[in-house]
């Protein structure tokens, strides 16, 4: 009698069903578990140190929000205390404006007060020398300070600048004297001119309308050249009134016309010189009168 085959036992409980997911077993921890333990860890510690109230973006977000209220702030406080200041400014600005413009005014009316001035001391400068002596005597006085207007034969002196100002220089002195082109007309070189003149015959002298006098000074003042403290710009027309003839040939051959002359050889600056038969020179602005007392023996005991 053969034997039947033996029979696995039979559970007595049914079996659990397989789940769907049974084959993502990997993938269905990671859902869910997706927070790692650490960090669910550190989160529940800062919560109880009373850190973990907000989310951190959350809490920038307010802090960027607070300072964009603050700042809002400052700029309309701001705003209006400038609108506050604003009428107190314009009106201080028109009182200055005013005050300006007053100050402007009577520094005008000055000026044409000492223009007056000025005019009324040379008329009456003028009417002392007429009647100072013979007529002869005050009108030589008159010409010879200036006081008085003159015409009469001459000579017509013109002087420039070179045509390039920064051409020339080989090392002369006159280089050194901080002055920046050559071929430029200097304070030194008019004063020669004019001394020139003198020393040749002249009797009155003028620069581009300008009278000179005993007292006249010719200075630089950077580029620019003073005659009295008043500038002149080149070219340099000089009118010398005497003997048109001699005085040309005598100023051309004097140590001074010769540096004149060395000045267009050697730097370029342009020289013209002629003789003319008429010139008018006007009286000076302002003209100095000083008188001279003799000693007598009770002033030298």
């Amino acid at each position: 009698m053969c034997g039947m085959p033996q029979q696995p036992p039979v559970r007595s409980t049914p079996a659990r069903p397989a789940r769907p997911d049974a084959s993502m077993s990997l993938i269905t921890n990671v859902m869910d578990h997706s927070l790692d333990d650490g960090y669910a860890e550190a989160a529940a510690r800062r919560k109880a140190d009373g850190d973990g109230g907000l989310p951190r973006t959350l809490r920038a977000k307010l802090g960027l929000a607070g300072g964009l209220v603050l700042a809002a702030l400052i700029v309309t406080v701001g705003a209006a205390q400038a609108r506050v200041e604003a009428p107190v400014v314009a009106k201080e600005r028109e009182e200055l404006i005013d005050r300006i413009d007053q100050e402007t005014e009577t520094a005008d009316r000055l000026e044409d007060s000492v223009d007056e001035l000025r005019a009324d001391v040379s008329a009456r400068q003028r009417e002392a020398l007429r009647d100072s002596g013979g007529n002869d005597r005050s009108a030589l006085m008159g010409i010879l300070s200036g006081a008085t207007a003159v015409h009469g034969p001459g000579v017509r002196l013109v002087v420039d600048d070179a045509k390039d100002t920064s051409a020339g220089g080989d090392g002369d002195a006159r280089s050194t004297s901080g002055f920046s082109d050559t071929g430029r007309v200097r304070d030194r070189d008019m004063q020669r001119v004019v001394n020139g003149l003198w020393e040749s015959g002249a009797e009155a002298v003028s620069i581009n309308g300008q009278r000179l006098t005993a007292l006249s000074a010719i200075r630089a003042a950077g580029d620019a050249i003073l005659v009295d403290n008043r500038p002149l710009v080149p070219p340099y027309t000089v009118l010398a009134v005497g003997d048109g003839g001699r005085l040309s040939d005598r100023f051309q051959n004097s140590p001074d016309g010769l540096y004149l002359h060395a000045l267009q050889e050697n730097y370029g600056i342009r020289t013209a010189i002629s003789v003319e038969d008429e010139v008018r020179l006007p009286a000076a602005p302002s003209v100095t009168v000083r008188t001279a007392q003799p000693i007598t023996e009770k002033g030298t005991s």
